[in-house]
């Protein structure tokens, strides 16, 4: 991500000079930003085939989640830092939140993997981090994990999941209901200045619509158990991707497609205890 927002910096500079001169920024500080871009590394375990979140984090030994109580979570109360980072530990969905962010950057079978690899490591001890995992649980097909994390993002405070409501709401975590439905059950990505949607939708959830502006235009977007469609409410005809098909959506047109069927591997586990709530289980009172 930082890779990218260095070159976008750069092309900035490039497009609109005049604004760069009032800011001081020349064209020697911008070809210092690719350079940077250029020369940044980005890890990859050959080994296990997954991204480490840095460059040594695989090497490490994996957090002792067997002997770890219920009562010693979040862990960053109950132990240094100094333990914490020098295990396989996760405090919230990092390299996941990468794989949102910078869907274009890895392949379909890398995002599924490394999913899978960071779901047992990753202890949701913040409460931003269910959100992204329901964004990239939708994308891989594990839908109805998904769903549980949708879950445990719009009720954390409702049903007071963190025992902290007494002191006041989670806005971010409730923000990120939004995101969890619209960039994980529609699919919604900004790629290469395209807008492309991958809806898929879990048992449970028979219709998600949702509006978006984009652009100067005004969109629609209804998704089924099947096909989805999407409506151009105002502005000029817009071309928007589904599920990598270009389409062009007329003004006051809508136009349906069919939701491709997905092949998901197992269910990924998480840390013992740590699972979310299944949807429509019975909360204990």
């Amino acid at each position: 991500m930082a890779q990218r927002n260095l070159r976008w910096a750069a092309e900035g500079v490039k497009l609109y000079p005049e604004k760069a001169r009032a800011l001081g920024v020349d064209a020697e500080e911008a070809a210092s930003w690719r350079e940077a871009a250029e020369k940044m590394l980005i890890p990859y375990d050959e080994r296990l085939g997954v991204t480490p979140q840095d460059e040594t984090f695989t090497e490490h030994e994996v957090w002792d989640f067997a002997h770890t109580a219920p009562d010693q979570y979040p862990l960053l109360l109950h132990f240094t830092y100094f333990d914490l980072y020098r295990k396989q530990l996760v405090k919230q969905a990092d390299l996941v939140l990468a794989m949102h962010l910078r869907s274009d950057a890895f392949t379909p079978e890398q995002k599924a993997r490394n999913f899978a690899y960071y779901e047992p490591l990753t202890v949701r001890d913040s409460s931003l981090s269910a959100n992204t995992q329901a964004v990239l649980a939708a994308e891989v097909g594990q839908l109805q994990l998904a769903y549980d994390y949708l879950g445990e993002t719009a009720l954390i405070d409702l049903h007071d999941l963190q025992h902290n409501v007494q002191d006041g709401v989670h806005i971010a975590s409730l923000a990120g209901a939004w995101i969890a439905l619209v960039a994980g059950f529609g699919g919604m990505r900004l790629q290469h200045s395209w807008l492309s949607f991958a809806p898929r939708l879990p048992e449970g959830i028979t219709q998600l619509a949702f509006h978006l502006m984009f652009r100067g235009c005004r969109l629609r977007v209804e998704v089924r158990a099947t096909e989805a469609t999407y409506r151009l409410l105002d502005g000029s005809p817009l071309a928007v991707r589904h599920h990598g098909e270009e389409i062009l959506l007329p003004v006051d047109g809508a136009v349906t497609r069919p939701i491709p069927p997905v092949k998901a591997g197992p269910r990924p586990t998480q840390p013992p205890g740590r699972a979310p709530v299944p949807r429509g289980a019975r909360r204990s009172s």
